[in-house]
């Protein structure tokens, strides 16, 4: 008689396979379901998402003996997100020059030290990275509404998909083992082109160019795996596998937001010259 513990069925990159899919789908769900109600909604989701983000960096960031300071970042995140949807872009910039303004202050007021400036100088990557990136998410869908926030998240989710399933079956050359070994040029390839179909499709139905589907698909995934792989830096320095355990079978959130984050500025960009913002 067997009496060891089942183990959770994972595929080849050792995800938990049913987790991770029930996870993904309940996200895709969230997201859906802000954007069909009122617009505070939909901020809030994005407000309450990047603190949490922040949060799980700033943890991270702890590991290496660097204290980030999290009330006045936390203050700057909401402040961020609210200027993009209240105030516009020039607003949201004032709100980051304000917020690295509170993160050196805070710091000075908490004794300063030996490593105040390397406290202030991460902290301001964490404002930079995290909630300013994340306003661009809102700005895109105070000017064009829900579909362009469909396009960009399924663009950039199709990014992973494809990424992993092409990994999972056909790769064996690596792209970049020194920091994230599971990844492969094979998957590469599949995230580019899924990412490609995928955004086409989306554009085609918002009745724009058709040409512009396969380029911003092509720049969204490429900047999409810098920005996983930009993580995965993160985490290897600071010796973590996942950024936390919030989503069981994806790790922490900023695992799912990295790619997100790096993408929402192209979409935006991309969507206000072709759409005349």
């Amino acid at each position: 008689m067997n009496d060891k513990p089942a183990r959770p069925a994972t595929g080849r990159a050792g995800r938990n396979l049913p987790w991770a899919f029930a996870i993904g789908i309940g996200l895709l769900a969230l997201v859906g379901v802000s954007l069909v109600l009122a617009q505070p909604v939909f901020v809030g989701l994005v407000a309450v998402a990047a603190c949490v983000g922040c949060w799980e960096l700033a943890r991270a960031c702890g590991r290496a003996d660097i204290h980030v300071s999290l009330p006045p970042l936390w203050m700057g995140t909401v402040g961020m997100v609210v200027c993009a949807w209240q105030l516009g872009t020039e607003a949201t910039w004032m709100a980051l020059f304000l917020t690295v303004g509170a993160l050196g202050l805070w710091r000075l007021l908490d004794g300063g030290g030996l490593h105040a400036l390397r406290d202030v100088l991460a902290s301001t990557l964490l404002a930079m990275y995290v909630p300013f990136l994340a306003s661009f998410v809102v700005l895109t869908y105070v000017h064009g509404g829900p579909w362009p926030i469909v396009t960009f998240v399924l663009g950039t989710v199709s990014n992973d998909i494809g990424g992993y399933a092409t990994g999972v079956l056909f790769g064996k050359h690596k792209l970049a083992p020194s920091v994230s070994p599971s990844k492969s040029w094979e998957g590469l390839c599949g995230s580019v082109t899924m990412s490609m179909i995928v955004v086409t499709v989306c554009l085609w139905l918002l009745g724009a160019p058709v040409w512009v589907g396969p380029l911003l698909g092509a720049a969204s995934a490429l900047l999409a795996t810098l920005g996983d792989l930009g993580e995965s830096l993160i985490k290897r320095d600071v010796g973590l596998k996942d950024m936390g355990s919030l989503l069981p079978g994806h790790g922490g959130l900023m695992d799912r937001l990295d790619s997100l984050l790096v993408t929402a500025p192209l979409y935006y960009v991309v969507f206000s010259l072709v759409c005349g913002w």
